[in-house]
């Protein structure tokens, strides 16, 4: 994997003031809006063809445009049916090989549900399918992190610890750490610089310094229930403190990407960026 050189903020797919929108206008527009990082949404199915790719990688590449990829959401590597566990193990591999072909970094994706089954089993099953995952991209040489993201519903498989000890096992595997959905997932908490402190300081002494300097952070303003994400927000009309946040990554020196999911994704991810450089640690 490829060393990235700072933190970079980007949009979750093409920027929505794209004129013509397709991957490549997005990524040319991406920079002209001074932003230095673009998320592919696979959501409904990996839509690149490995022609397309080669193209992708070359103006990302011109641009200075870091790649990264979300893959399909109809995944569940704790499905019931073996038929089901296969097909998501099939479109993670996937997005991760196009990825790769487009010069992308991080591929990111919700590893699946507990099904009401006791979380210490459901993170066997979700370990085991990712080790297969691991096997077949390490043997077809595709270099890209694969990333379980911490997830917004307490019914979804994804808190802190299971991402952090994912990676911990595979070597391949690093985190998304999706800041709003943490805290949605945990009713209004982890929406402080002392929790935000404590789960970086937590995923240092973990994985080692590797995963703050290769971070692929997801973020946008939240509403939630009881029952955890109910959708996201712009920041600004969001509870959650991300100035402070931002405060925070400076001071761990975090390096990598944040992605906004906000609904204006471009104009939060330019807000990011430019609260993060007036930040002074």
């Amino acid at each position: 994997m490829f060393k990235v050189d700072r933190l970079r903020f980007g949009t979750a797919g093409i920027p929505l003031s794209t004129p013509k929108p397709s991957t490549i206008t997005g990524i040319e527009h991406v920079r002209k809006l001074g932003l230095d990082a673009m998320e592919l949404e696979f959501v409904r199915g990996v839509n690149i063809s490995p022609e397309l790719a080669k193209k992708i990688k070359y103006v990302a590449k011109k641009n200075d445009v870091l790649l990264t990829a979300h893959a399909p959401y109809y995944i569940n590597l704790n499905a019931k049916e073996k038929a089901k566990v296969e097909a998501s193990k099939k479109r993670i591999i996937q997005s991760a090989e196009r990825l790769y072909e487009a010069g992308g970094w991080s591929v990111v994706f919700h590893a699946g549900y507990y099904l009401k089954q006791p979380p210490e089993s459901v993170y066997q099953r979700i370990l085991e399918a990712l080790k297969d995952i691991q096997k077949e991209l390490m043997d077809k040489g595709v270099k890209v992190w694969i990333r379980p993201e911490l997830t917004g519903k307490p019914t979804q498989f994804g808190d802190l610890k299971e991402v952090v000890k994912l990676s911990e096992e595979l070597e391949m595997v690093l985190p998304t750490i999706d800041f709003a959905h943490a805290h949605a997932r945990n009713k209004g908490k982890c929406n402080s610089v002392e929790e935000w402190r404590e789960m970086l300081s937590f995923i240092e002494d973990r994985l080692g310094r590797e995963a703050l300097d290769n971070m692929h952070i997801h973020m946008s303003g939240i509403e939630y229930t009881e029952k955890g994400e109910k959708r996201h927000l712009p920041l600004q009309e969001s509870d959650m403190n991300w100035e402070d946040l931002l405060r925070v990554l400076k001071e761990f020196k975090v390096k990598g990407i944040v992605i906004s999911e906000s609904p204006n994704i471009e104009e939060d991810a330019i807000l990011m960026k430019k609260k993060y450089e007036e930040v002074k640690v």
